[in-house]
This record gives C-alpha cells, structure tokens and sequence, in this order.
C-alpha cells in the first residue's frame, strides 16, 4: 500500500512530484532531495521537512552541505491552490443555457427542452478540452432549442387556453324567451 502513495516535494521552492515513497527514498539517499527539503502525502495536515518524516528514513550515501531555507508559509507553500500558468487565456465567456434549458423542460415544453439540455451540457466540456467553436456551436443550439421550446410551450399554453374558453362557452346554457 506504501509504494501506491502519491509524494509531493519542494526543491528550491518549487514543487515537484507526484512519486511514489519509493523514488522518493532513492531521491534523499542519492542527495537529490535533502533532509531539509519539504515533502507532503494526502492524510499529513502539512508539509514537513523529509528529515522529520518517519516513513522516508533512509540513510544518505555521502554527507551534504546544508543550506538552510526559509520554511514555506501557508500563502506561499508549494502546495498551493494550483495557479493558471503565466500566459493562460481562459478563452471568451460561452454561455451555456444549462439552467434555461431545465426551465423550458419543466415549463414549457419537454419535448423540445431535451435536445437544449443536452446541447447546454455539452459546453463546458468542450471549452475545457479547448475547442471553443465546438462549445459556441453547442452554446447557439442549447439556445435555440431552449427559445423553440418556450415558444412552442407558450402557443400550446394559449391553444389549451383558447379551448377552454370554447368548451366553456358550448357547455353554457343559454338563456330562450319565454323560459324560465
């Protein structure tokens, strides 16, 4: 179970790894990574120097000169929320009619809400894996079914509407002369 755990170590303030406890250990004893670096697994509340970590006691092949670092503080720790690198274009806001589709679903019209649900669910996706005329060609078809499907909602609503009021007014007995 010890060779499946993910390590994470900070050399020079830069962050480095997943890899295993394993090639972590071949790391300081070969003077790649030294006592003093910092190292972190999922289940340790913080880093912590390599030296003061039980589990990656190893015995170092030659003595090395320590260079004493500042201890990384919360704001500044290499395990930090990761970052969006220098350069990074989230690329233009696509809408994605998710929540409007569901309504005119609900609403309106589940028929044509269906087809809009599944073009809104689509756009996330396809912006994330970079393919942004896919999820601006996604993004126009989730709103064109969703403006169908409210319009065909709203001219079946009026229809049943329109009905009622013709049933209504068949069902309504009129009043002759001279009865009473």
């Amino acid at each position: 179970m010890e060779t499946a755990m993910q390590w994470y170590f900070a050399k020079n303030g830069v962050q480095m790894g997943p890899i295993g406890i394993d090639e972590l250990k071949a790391k300081l004893a070969s003077g790649e990574v030294s006592g003093t670096d910092m190292v972190w697994r999922e289940g340790m509340p913080d880093w912590r120097k390599a030296g003061e970590v039980q589990e990656l006691a190893v015995i170092p092949a030659a003595p090395q000169q320590v260079v004493p670092q500042p201890t990384p503080s919360a704001s500044n720790s290499p395990y930090s929320t990761p970052r969006a690198p220098s350069g990074y274009n989230p690329g233009p806001a696509i809408p994605n009619y998710l929540w409007q589709s569901i309504v005119v679903t609900v609403l309106c019209c589940v028929p044509f809400g269906i087809p809009a649900i599944v073009y809104a669910a689509k756009v996330d996706g396809l912006k994330a894996r970079g393919d942004i005329q896919g999820a601006m060609a996604a993004s126009k078809n989730a709103k064109m079914w969703c403006l169908i499907a409210m319009i065909l909602g709203l001219i079946g609503f009026v229809v049943i509407i329109a009905l009622q009021v013709f049933a209504a007014t068949l069902s309504t007995p009129s009043a002759s002369p001279g009865s009473f």
